[in-house]
């Protein structure tokens, strides 16, 4: 599906923040030791990566034993998931549901369906699967009452973009039209994501702006919104922890192939010329993380342009935190904020 035409914006003073301090950034002493041991082991070294890597490391899956729970965070007990597959102009795409079965805010009624959330994993457009958002996603549905739908768009580099972008609208508008046989409500539809399902998010509110459907809300975790790579937390924290300038390279490669262009707007959405008439935001950044000054440029560029944005900057954490809430402190922090978020916009 090719989408409208954006020329991007020229760069404002809302894109020159301040960028990290210039001393020792502390971080969680937990988030620490994690951050080291998955260094120490090379779990997390995507610029060695293969193409055959990562196509291997996106066959392993999680299963949540006692050993993986402590990491990945426990499931709440009054939610189901349920994977389906639905047809898309791209292929097939799965969809997982997350449907909570305990008790729902007050006066709301399970005849009147829930809302509806969809959400992006991260991964650089390169990495990730359905697995690694189930704590967030099953947390979600349990705490907001919504119905939450996590989608398994197609990864780079074999599909560069705009397959992500394509499959992420196309999961959208299929959840709309068929919200009432999933027990959801049409008028009341969410986003998220975090990092570069964070950009999906943000790129899909721009789609929808265009042609629609309405979407009542935004939630973007340390969102990939500048494929440039100019912010100057980009430098201080280009040897990471958890995230590397030159694995940012990798996936940036990898997900634009041969003809994308870093500078588009529905790659780099911080550079689109017009921000007005977005949903209301949630922008939650991690301070120790390279991305950080881009998330905060995007807050300031939704509020300059009449945006109702809340942005939430946690000092003493990492790229990816909301993935290991059994490891960083922040994860329950956020999920908080964001079911917050969440319970006021769809009510």
């Amino acid at each position: 599906m090719p989408g409208p035409t954006l020329r991007p914006a020229a760069r404002t003073a809302a894109h020159q923040v301040d960028g990290p301090p210039a001393g020792p950034v502390e971080i969680d002493v937990r988030t620490r030791l994690f951050s080291w041991i998955t260094d120490r082991a090379g779990l997390i070294a995507i610029s060695r990566m293969s193409a055959e890597d990562l196509a291997r490391a996106r066959g392993r899956r999680m299963t949540h034993n006692m050993v993986t729970s402590r990491v990945f965070g426990p499931m709440p007990p009054d939610v189901s998931l349920t994977d389906l597959r639905i047809a898309a102009d791209g292929g097939p795409l799965t969809l997982r549901l997350y449907r909570p079965h305990g008790p729902l805010p007050p006066g709301r009624r399970p005849e009147d369906g829930l809302p509806i959330v969809v959400n992006y994993h991260g991964g650089g457009g390169s990495l990730g699967n359905l697995d690694q958002s189930d704590w967030l996603c099953a947390h979600v549905a349990a705490r907001v009452g919504a119905l939450v739908v996590s989608v398994d768009y197609r990864l780079a580099p074999e599909h560069p973009y705009p397959a992500g972008r394509d499959d992420g609208y196309a999961a959208l508008c299929w959840v709309v039209r068929h919200a009432d046989a999933l027990g959801g409500r049409a008028d009341r539809i969410a986003v998220m994501g975090d990092s570069a399902g964070g950009n999906l998010a943000a790129v899909v509110c721009l789609l929808a702006r265009e042609a629609g459907p309405v979407i009542d809300a935004q939630v973007l975790l340390y969102p990939v919104v500048d494929l440039t790579f100019h912010a100057p937390s980009t430098t201080a924290f280009e040897r990471g922890p958890m995230l590397t300038r030159a694995d940012m390279d990798v996936f940036r490669t990898n997900y634009l192939g041969e003809d994308g262009d870093p500078g588009d707007p529905f790659c780099s959405p911080l550079l689109a010329p017009d921000h007005r008439d977005l949903p209301p935001a949630l922008v939650i950044t991690a301070k120790v993380d390279p991305l950080h000054d881009d998330g905060v440029a995007y807050a300031h560029r939704l509020r300059d342009a009449g945006v109702s944005t809340r942005h939430t900057d946690h000092a003493r954490a990492v790229h990816g935190f909301i993935c290991f809430p059994g490891m960083c402190r922040a994860a329950g922090e956020a999920l908080l904020e964001i079911c917050d978020e969440l319970t006021a916009r769809l009510s």
